[in-house]
């Protein structure tokens, strides 16, 4: 017998029990033989496009190392192929399942919540080995749905831990809620949950064991490393699907942003602006908001009908905050098909988007509902069929307040139908939040606006009654421009310019007679009414009023309005600001500051003076903070100058009062800053600190060779006017003697701004002939006290400003002298003063000690 029949015929007597026991008994053996003949072959065909052939009835236990392989890479072919849809790679991953655990079937329910409640809902049922994707897809609309409390499902989701129950009737869990809607009977099951974190993502069960009564032990462990599959597959899903959320709520809010600084007039477009802007990433078909009256009280005229009973009181319902729920208009997008936007004024209360209670509900109680299958539900009736002529449909819904910083809900918006078919999550219950948080907030803004156009036009009309009781009358103006009595017109309009010169120069002082080019000025023998014509003449004198075509009504009435201005305080009166514009005016022309400043300046700078202490109220800044006045919260420094300011610019926004409405815009916007520039200056916060920038003008003067060489150097630089603008202010402060200003530098030590020029004017009564200056400062409760303020305020304050100012302008001396005069008789009261206050002390102290000998 040959080789070859001598190997068949022994091959033919060793049975296929005998080589597995042998294979058993050798397992090296068997490993070496496998890698010999076996290995290359079957790897081969693992990486194959067709995947390795495995039994339907192959068990877990009966596969080899090689088919679990190939069941392991036809999962992760099917993960890389179907990487968009997870659906069907879990499917694949459950048919797999459902052939090795011998489970009858297998189903997947995700996790999920809505309006604040977790919840389950099915999306792979009856899964076999052999069932196909279409056939074990749940639609949103067929898919069952059911809280955490109801059935092991929702239990092992609330636990978040893996369940293996041999007999469902024996767990208390079970629920049959499944079972008697689709017709099939659970005897055990397996359910495990996959979690992302903290957060469960899903819940997998394999359902009944075929082949034995329970799962077994082998069956969790075989169970739990399959699920790795789609474990992975549902965590990257999830993670892309919240990448895709935070997304869409930055672009969202981004875009709010834009749209809504865009609108700040009206809430309505700005709603509406943002609202648009934003719709592709709020992932509906439709979406509509209407706007709530916020009407919390009627007129008492609307009451009537309801009090007389002809009108049935309202009974329905309310928001919280007690508004009757009324939407005033609805604006409906509709995203389906053609894009469109509808806006329905007083929308009737059978509009589709009202007729199933769900806006109003929301509007009541300020909660988000979000529905499920909406038309089925019995709370609300939704209209089933189409609403309109296009044939969409209501399946879906996600409805939720607008709310306002206060609280108060000022609309509601409603989303319909989810763009990918499924219901709204929790997650599209914070974007479509945070999109209305972010509106109702930025409502503030629309409020903001609408409060400060009231109290704008509160402003204009206060204005407008303050300028009617301050603004001359037409009698207060004939009083000074008599055109009735010499001209015989009676209207003013009528009469040409030159005429109206004429007459008013005939009745404006002499100025030589009334000493205005002279330092020692005095206004006492003038009357009050008498000081407007003497300010009038001080413009005909400096040669502005025909140069700068200066209407001589409004002349008049805005110097008798100036005047006006003045209220009846001790000291910031009309004579006061009289006084700054007379010293403004002596400076410049017998002081011959003119040289530096063209007429404009000029003209700015006197105008500037009569209007420096406009509407003063008697008090300092430092009052007006410690107070907390209402200037004070306006202006946060220079408070009173701020006003005064102010004051005289809404004065000439009157055209009446506008001395300078022929000027062109450059030339007025000059003046402007010059006022700015001279009625600032007359704070002396910064004194200290800013006078040394004088010192060193005066100093660079002196170092010139020529006068007009140092005019060169001044007028050249705007800087260095303003600064000896500033001093001239300075002057007239000491020049008039203000104790009340000094009071307050020695108190708060604030001193100095900017334009020494007008600040000198508003100084200068301490200059002032010893005759002209003690009357008024005699005339106080405690005069004898003031010379020894006085000496003070002159060494401490004024002194340095005098000197420098007459080094730097020879003709100032006289003020100078004034102010040295006036020391000398102050330090002369001072010290008769102290003598008297010496023999006093004296006394007391020797009536002391006498009573203390008498006592010892």
């Amino acid at each position: 017998m040959n080789d070859t029949s001598k190997a068949s015929h022994t091959m033919g007597e060793i049975s296929q029990e005998a080589v597995e026991k042998y294979l058993e008994e050798n397992p090296r053996f068997a490993k070496e033989y496998f890698d010999k003949k076996l290995r290359v072959e079957a790897l081969g065909e693992i990486f194959q496009n067709s995947p390795l052939f495995i039994k339907d009835s192959a068990s877990f236990a009966e596969l080899t190392q090689v088919e679990e392989s190939a069941v392991c890479l036809e999962l992760l072919r099917t993960v890389q192929e179907e990487a968009g849809s997870v659906e069907v790679v879990v499917h694949k991953a459950l048919q797999r399942l459902a052939q090795l655990l011998w489970a009858d079937r297998c189903s997947m329910f995700i996790c999920r919540a809505r309006n604040g409640t977790p919840e389950v809902a099915s999306r792979l049922l009856n899964v076999t080995s052999t069932s196909k994707f279409e056939d074990n897809l749940v639609v949103p609309d067929k898919e069952t749905v059911f809280p955490l409390d109801i059935g092991i499902v929702g239990w092992v989701a609330h636990t978040k831990k893996a369940l293996n129950v041999p007999d469902v009737k024996k767990n208390s869990h079970f629920s049959d809620f499944m079972d008697k809607q689709t017709g099939y009977t659970t005897r055990n099951l397996l359910a495990t949950p996959v979690l992302m974190g903290k957060e469960v993502l899903a819940v997998v069960m394999a359902l009944n064991k075929v082949n034995a009564s329970e799962f077994s032990k082998q069956d969790e462990e075989v169970f739990s490393k399959y699920l790795s599959f789609i474990s992975i597959v549902l965590k990257l899903h999830h993670t892309n699907y919240l990448y895709s959320v935070e997304s869409r709520r930055s672009q969202i809010l981004i875009w709010s942003a834009n749209k809504v600084f865009e609108e700040l007039t009206d809430v309505e477009r700005q709603f509406h602006k943002a609202l648009y802007t934003v719709r592709t990433y709020l992932n509906c078909e439709r979406y509509s908001i209407g706007l709530l009256d916020m009407t919390k009280e009627k007129e008492f005229y609307d009451e009537w009908p309801v009090k007389l009973g002809e009108v049935e009181p309202y009974k329905g319902p309310k928001t919280p905050d007690g508004r009757e729920i009324i939407f005033y208009k609805v604006i409906d997008y509709i995203l389906h098909g053609k894009e469109e936007i509808k806006v329905i004024p007083t929308p009737p209360a059978d509009h589709w988007t009202f007729v199933s209670g769900l806006p109003t509900y929301v509007a009541e109680n300020g909660l988000i509902c979000n529905m499920l299958n909406a038309p089925a539900d019995e709370y609300f009736t939704f209209q089933k069929g189409p609403v309109d002529e296009t044939g969409w449909v209501i399946k879906n819904v996600l409805s939720l307040p607008i709310v306002n910083k206060k609280e108060d809900i000022v609309g509601v918006a409603t989303f319909y139908n989810r763009k990918d078919g499924k219901p709204f999550d929790e997650y599209d219950e914070h974007i479509t939040e945070t999109l209305t948080q972010f509106l109702g907030w930025s409502l503030l803004n629309t409020d903001t606006y609408e409060k400060m156009n009231k109290l704008e036009n509160k402003k204009d009309i206060a204005q407008e009654m303050l300028m009617n009781h301050t603004k001359a009358t037409p009698d207060e103006i004939e009083s000074i421009l008599k055109f009735k009595e010499k001209l015989n017109i009676d209207v003013i309009e009528d009469c040409e310019e030159k005429p109206l010169v004429t007459i008013l120069k005939e009745d404006l002082p002499d100025p030589k007679k009334v000493e205005l080019y002279e330092f020692h000025f005095s206004d006492f023998p003038i009357t009050e009414h008498g000081l407007i014509k003497c300010g009038l003449r001080l413009f005909f004198e400096i040669n502005v009023v025909e140069k700068f075509k200066v209407p001589i009504e409004v002349l008049t009435r805005w110097m008798y309005t100036v005047r006006k201005g003045y209220r009846s305080v001790t000291y910031h009166n009309w004579r006061h600001g009289f006084n700054v514009g007379q010293t403004m005016f002596t400076l410049l022309m017998t002081g011959g500051l003119k040289k530096y400043y063209t007429d404009l300046e000029a003209f700015a700078m006197l105008a500037a003076a009569f209007c420096h202490d406009v509407d003063h109220r008697g008090t300092n800044n430092l009052y007006q903070m410690k107070s907390a006045s209402p200037l004070a919260r306006l202006h946060g420094s220079s408070i009173l100058e701020r006003h005064h300011l102010e004051y005289s610019k809404t004065l000439l926004q009157d055209e009446t009062l506008n001395i300078f409405q022929n000027l062109n815009k450059r030339q007025f916007e000059t003046v402007m800053h010059l006022f700015e520039v001279a009625i600032i200056a007359t704070d002396l916060a910064l004194y200290f600190k800013k006078r040394m920038m004088f010192q060193k003008i005066v100093d660079a003067c002196e170092k010139m060779e020529t006068e007009e060489a140092t005019i060169k150097y001044v007028t050249t630089d705007p800087t260095k006017k303003e600064i000896i603008m500033w001093v001239v202010r300075i002057l007239f402060l000491f020049w008039k003697n203000n104790l009340l200003v000094f009071i307050s530098i020695l108190t708060n030590f604030i001193f100095f701004q900017r334009a020494m020029m007008m600040t000198a004017c508003d100084l200068s009564a301490i200059t002032k002939p010893w005759e002209v200056q003690s009357q008024p400062m005699m005339d106080r409760n405690k005069k004898d006290e003031l010379p020894k303020l006085q000496v003070g305020f002159i060494d401490f304050v004024c002194t340095f400003v005098y000197k420098e100012f007459s080094r730097f302008h020879k003709e100032i001396t006289p003020m100078l002298n004034g102010l040295q005069n006036n020391r000398t008789e102050w330090k002369t009261l001072a010290d008769e003063y102290d003598e008297k206050m010496k023999v006093i002390e004296e006394e007391v102290k020797k009536q002391k000690e006498g009573n203390t000998i008498e006592k010892g």
